[in-house]
């Protein structure tokens, strides 16, 4: 019986012998590792909503899928309020984000279509895209150029259906942000629809924090994916879209029809979420100034150019030097994790810098001058 688990031994013994071994690690040090941008998971605001909906009598669990009984008054009252805040038409919550790409993807382009994304899309709509019935095509990254140039081929050869463009707005390992003006003209050229990743976005950027796809929603070709995992602090994700499309999904969607709700409770603190982050442009500020902050250290200290987010990746190519660097500087006091491939391209193995308010002006200096002494030592 022993041989059953060997295959799976052998792989883990490569995957170590490349650096490439995965292994949970606790909580330690100053957060630079995290995506609670606007420090709001552990907020006294967010605490007290919590209480506030326990003490009304908001359930923790849905006790069954909404299309049974698990549907909850929290979670409409989430998705109305969230539609009126992203100015979109309607939207529905999922549990997670990655379900929620997964969960579009996967139903809403149909067999003659073709799903356009860009290379650097995240995992969960690759997961999407493979148990979709439409064809697929990459495109270059941020190359609408190239992305013309492919929907035009697939015209050429005589395809029918309609075409889907997926991206991020802002992209988690480069921290870069898509070309999305260039896209949605793309888009309504070719009649399209465009399904953009907010993740990252969503709560920092765009006008009341409502992402960087904010001119856009509204629009019938437009769906967008708000994660509330991130900078809203909880956990979820809202998918903004028109009401057909919200309609077919909940008649279609796998993900959605046999999946029990999303805890009531955790509908209820996304909503407060909500209210705090409409009116949190102190916070976004003072974040923006962070952000700011590390990009000239970053610079000046350790000559790696600035993304403009707060999403800093530090390239250092090998794997192996990638994961000594990130452990000396957690050795240090600083919660820095290495990326390495598949996640990222080979050969781009790198230390994700994550710039939230959970550390000061003077922190952020600190960090970034012994993170220049470490890359040093390194010779990276």
């Amino acid at each position: 019986m022993a041989e059953m688990l060997e295959r799976y031994k052998a792989d883990l013994e490569s995957l170590a012998a490349r650096d490439r071994l995965r292994a949970l690690a606790p909580r330690a040090g100053l957060d630079f590792a995290s995506n609670d941008y606007l420090a709001l998971a552990e907020s006294r605001e967010l605490a007290e909503a919590a209480a506030a909906a326990l003490a009304r009598g908001v359930p923790v669990g849905a006790g069954g899928s909404r299309l049974l009984r698990g549907n909850h008054p929290e979670h409409e009252a989430l998705e109305l309020e969230a539609a009126r805040y992203f100015h979109a038409e309607s939207a529905l919550f999922f549990g997670a984000g990655f379900s929620a790409n997964e969960a579009l993807l996967a139903t809403l382009p149909q067999r003659e279509d073709c799903i356009f994304h860009d290379t650097l899309i995240h995992a969960s709509a690759h997961d999407g895209m493979r148990l979709s019935r439409a064809q697929r095509a990459s495109f270059a990254h941020n190359d609408s150029g190239a992305l013309e140039g492919a929907i035009g081929s697939w015209r050429a050869g005589g395809a029918q259906g309609r075409a889907w463009i997926v991206v991020e707005s802002l992209y988690s390992m480069d921290g870069d942000a898509a070309p999305l003006d260039e896209l949605m003209a793309l888009a309504d050229r070719h009649e399209a629809f465009l399904i953009v990743d907010e993740a990252h976005a969503t709560g920092v950027l765009g006008p009341g924090g409502r992402g960087l796809a904010a001119s856009f929603e509204g629009r019938e070709n437009v769906i967008s994916v708000h994660t509330c995992g991130k900078a809203l602090g909880v956990s979820g994700a809202l998918v903004c879209l028109a009401s057909p499309l919200r309609e077919f999904l909940l008649n279609r969607c796998r993900n959605f029809i046999f999946a029990t709700a999303p805890s009531p409770l955790v509908a209820a603190c996304v909503r407060a979420s909500l209210k705090i982050v409409e009116s949190a442009e102190d916070r976004r500020e003072a974040l923006r100034a962070r952000v700011a902050l590390a990009g000239r250290e970053l610079q000046r200290l350790c000559n790696v150019a600035p993304s403009g987010s707060q999403l800093q990746p530090v390239i250092v190519g090998a794997d192996a030097l990638a994961m000594s660097l990130a452990a000396r500087m957690r050795a240090r006091g600083y919660d820095i994790r290495a990326i390495r491939p598949p996640t990222v391209p080979e050969g781009t193995a790198r230390l994700r810098l994550s710039i939230t308010l959970h550390a000061s002006e003077a922190q952020i200096e600190c960090m970034i001058g012994d993170l220049a002494q470490e890359l040093a030592k390194a010779g990276a």
